[in-house]
């Protein structure tokens, strides 16, 4: 190799402190401990609006729509994040997402209609699409290739722990009190992130070349030569530069089509792969294996099932890889649907089940378990790392909204699926769309794992990316 190829190819030999990363990373995912808040609320809270003693009494109908518009809102979110942060920077776009988020949870606090309700999801909702797009931006930018994988797990880490704690929380307390301590959330969010470094790409890409230097500092520990990789993010800029591709011609480049198609497959897979079937079934599955658990516990088990595999998964994703972890999920959560599926199937058919009551929970915790190893945090965490910095924004954006457009669609529409085709034939729809996710992942997903971003935008163009040294 000539000493021109090295250099193009070189990356620091040194390692930057660890700690740093992950602190400003937990910092940053305050956000989707927010969205884990606010997408597990209306477990805990609709029964409670729906009693006969409820202060605001809703329908059924109306609580459908209190749980499926912060969906609507996260579309709507998702959709100017990618400017918005390309135009202010990753940190302030992420930090502004506090405010909303605050000011939902005064909405349904001191909601004296339902129609209030309603807003406050949507602001909620718009909040939690933004930081969506925002949130693994921002980590896959500020996190060396050795840890990114970690850090870009903490998004959904994070939203499990939020899930998880509303299930608890609203096990204890009542309503009030409920939307009170979840909007203690972003509040924490705004004083822990307010002293975060902007990334120090987006900064280069400004010309702030000594405000990036700090921030990598900041990062990587004060012994870290910071020059050493600001030069080599500042070439990867300087070429693409002089190339003067037009936005429309950046944006149709293979690179770029293939990272589009590989983000925007994820995502479907993700929300299609029947995690809110399973969890909407759980205690349903709990009381057939003869437990007599109050739904709230049962919920409150789901969600610590969640947690630790989430964090299993962080712990794994940097040595065993994204596309084995893709792979195996999709393939496990295809066989625990299908059985599934076979139980409903016997139910339906008048057999006596009462004796297979073990089999449906065994799947769906494993369900539960592979679904949170694999297709809960890579999504989100890839797209954080294959887009080119040029795009990022705009293209992490499109991915997020397809993400919540799914989200929005499942949640209104599963229940007359389920009622049209019935529960058996559901489930092993969905065990159709894992096995085709498990197809997908095989001929089309590429390995990110210890890979620089310019080693990955070099093996989606299709060219030889020659190894670190």
């Amino acid at each position: 190799m000539d000493n021109t190829q090295s250099m193009l190819t070189k990356r620091p030999a040194q390692e930057g402190k660890k700690v740093p990363q992950f602190l400003i990373a937990i910092a940053a995912t305050l956000t989707a401990f927010t969205v884990g808040t606010i997408l597990a609320w209306t477990a805990p809270a609709l029964p409670q609006l729906q009693s006969p003693n409820s202060t605001l009494p809703i329908t059924q109908e109306q609580g459908s729509w209190v749980g499926s518009l912060a969906a609507v809102g996260a579309f709507l979110g998702a959709l100017p994040a990618g400017s918005v942060t390309d135009l202010v920077g990753r940190k302030l776009a992420l930090l502004s997402m506090g405010i909303p988020f605050i000011i939902s949870w005064l909405l349904i606090v001191y909601s004296s209609s339902v129609y209030m309700l309603y807003i406050a999801r949507l602001i909620a909702g718009f909040a939690t699409g933004a930081s969506s797009a925002i949130a693994p931006v921002y980590i896959g930018e500020i996190a060396e290739s050795s840890v990114r994988g970690a850090l870009g797990s903490f998004f959904q880490l994070m939203i499990t722990a939020g899930i998880l704690y509303t299930y608890l929380v609203g096990a204890l307390v009542s309503y009030f009190w409920l939307g009170v301590l979840s909007g203690l959330i972003p509040v924490l969010f705004i004083v822990a992130f307010f002293q975060a470094p902007e990334t120090p790409v987006y900064l280069l890409r400004k010309g702030r070349r000594t405000e990036a230097q700090r921030a990598l500092r900041l990062l990587r520990g004060s012994e870290y030569e910071v020059d050493l990789e600001l030069n080599e993010m500042q070439r990867e800029m300087d070429v693409k530069s002089q190339s003067n591709v037009s936005f429309m011609k950046l944006l149709c480049k293979k690179a770029t089509l293939k990272s589009l198609f590989i983000s925007l497959g994820l995502m479907v897979f993700q929300q299609m792969s029947g995690i809110n079937a399973v969890i909407f079934y759980s205690v349903d599955i709990f009381k057939a294996a003869g437990s007599t658990l109050d739904p709230s516990v049962c919920a409150i088990i789901v969600g610590v099932i969640q947690v630790i595999a989430t964090y299993s998964a962080m712990m794994l994703v940097d040595r065993a890889g994204r596309r084995i972890l893709l792979l195996i999920s999709s393939s496990v959560m295809a066989a625990c649907l299908g059985v599934l599926g076979y139980y409903f199937h016997l139910q339906q058919s008048g057999e006596d089940v009462s004796n297979l009551g073990l089999i449906p929970l065994g799947c769906v915790a494993i369900f539960i378990i592979v679904f949170s190893l694999g297709f809960g945090p890579i999504p989100w965490m890839m797209t954080g790392e294959i887009f080119a910095s040029e795009i990022k924004g705009i293209a992490s954006s499109a991915a997020v909204a397809l993400n919540w457009t799914q989200t929005f669609i499942i949640t209104k529409s599963f229940q007359s699926l389920v009622d049209g085709l019935g529960s058996a034939v559901t489930f092993w729809l969905l065990a159709g769309v894992c096995v085709t996710g498990f197809i997908f992942t095989f001929f089309f997903v590429i390995e990110t794992k210890g890979k620089s971003m310019e080693q990955i935008q070099d093996e989606l163009a299709g060219r030889i990316s020659l190894p670190k040294q």
